[in-house]
C-alpha cells in the first residue's frame, strides 16, 4: 500500500485559499498526480487544500471524501515564549522544546505541562485513531507499534492535507515524537510526500517514506518552491525570524 501526503499550496491564511503562486502550484500538481492510479482521494475540509486538490480532481474525473480529521493540527497551547497568546501546539522556539528532554521521546513528549493543560496528547489520539480505521478499511490493523496485514495490497491513497497534520501522521506511523518532525522537517507548499509499506514477514507491515516533500513537479515547471513553512537560514536575512 502507498501512502501520499500532499501539502496544500502557497496558502492565504487570512482567507483560507491560495495565493496567485499556489493556485499555479496546484495546476503543476495535477499533471503529476492525475494520471496516477488512484484508490481514492482525501481533503480536509479547510478551503485551501480544497483548492489544492480540485485541478487534480477535475482533470482525473475524480471525487475526493471530505474527511474533518484532515484539516490542520491546531489545537490552541499557551507557548512558554508566549504566554498572553495562544498559538498552534507545533511551533516552538528550540530553546524551549529542546529544554525538556520529554519531548524526544515517542510517548513522554505529551507529558509537557503545555501539552497537557492544552490536550495535545488526547486530539493526537483521535486523529490517529481515525487514520488507523481508514488503514484498517484497506486492511492494514493497527497492532501494537506494527500493521497487521489482512488483505495485502498495492493501492494508492491519496491525502490533500497540511503540514502539521501530515508530521502528526507520520510520527504516529514511524512511532515517533511529533516535535521531531514539526520541527525538523518542512515540506514545501503542495510538495508529496510518499509512504509506502513493507511486508518483510507475511502479515506484519510497518510504512517506510521513499520521499519526503517532494517538488519534482515544481521543478520539472521551472517554478521555485514557496518558503512557507521555513524560517531564516541566518539570522537577519530579511525572511521569516517567527
Amino acid at each position: 500500500m502507498k501512502l501520499l501526503l500532499i501539502r496544500h499550496g502557497e496558502p492565504d491564511y487570512a482567507t483560507d485559499s491560495l495565493t496567485d503562486i499556489g493556485a499555479r502550484e496546484a495546476r503543476f500538481l495535477a499533471g503529476r498526480i492525475a494520471p496516477m492510479d488512484i484508490r481514492a482521494y482525501y481533503v480536509s475540509p479547510l478551503g485551501r487544500a480544497r483548492l489544492t486538490a480540485a485541478p487534480t480532481l477535475e482533470a482525473a474525473g475524480r471525487q475526493a471524501e471530505v474527511l474533518d480529521w484532515l484539516r490542520e493540527f491546531e489545537v490552541p497551547v499557551k507557548r512558554p515564549d508566549t504566554q498572553d497568546t495562544t498559538m498552534i501546539p507545533w511551533d516552538w522556539l528550540p530553546q524551549d522544546w529542546l529544554g525538556d528532554p520529554r519531548f524526544l521521546t515517542p510517548d513522554a513528549w505529551r507529558d509537557n505541562e503545555v501539552f497537557r493543560r492544552g490536550g495535545v496528547g488526547e486530539a493526537y489520539d483521535r486523529i490517529a485513531a481515525a487514520f488507523d480505521a481508514l488503514l484498517a478499511e484497506y486492511g492494514y490493523e493497527r497492532e501494537g507499534l506494527y500493521y497487521r496485514v489482512r488483505r495485502a495490497n498495492t493501492d494508492t491513497l491519496a491525502f490533500f492535507c497540511h503540514l502539521g497534520l501530515s508530521c502528526l501522521l507520520m510520527s504516529h506511523l514511524f512511532n515517533c515524537s511529533p516535535m521531531l518532525l514539526w520541527h525538523y522537517v518542512a515540506m514545501a507548499p503542495s510538495s508529496v510526500t510518499t509512504l509506502v509499506t513493507e511486508e518483510r514477514r507475511a502479515g506484519i507491515a510497518i510504512f517506510r517514506a521513499t520521499s519526503i516533500g517532494d517538488v519534482s513537479h515544481l521543478r520539472a515547471n521551472g517554478a521555485e518552491p514557496s518558503f512557507a513553512a521555513r524560517f531564516c537560514e541566518v539570522h537577519g536575512d530579511g525572511t521569516r525570524e517567527d
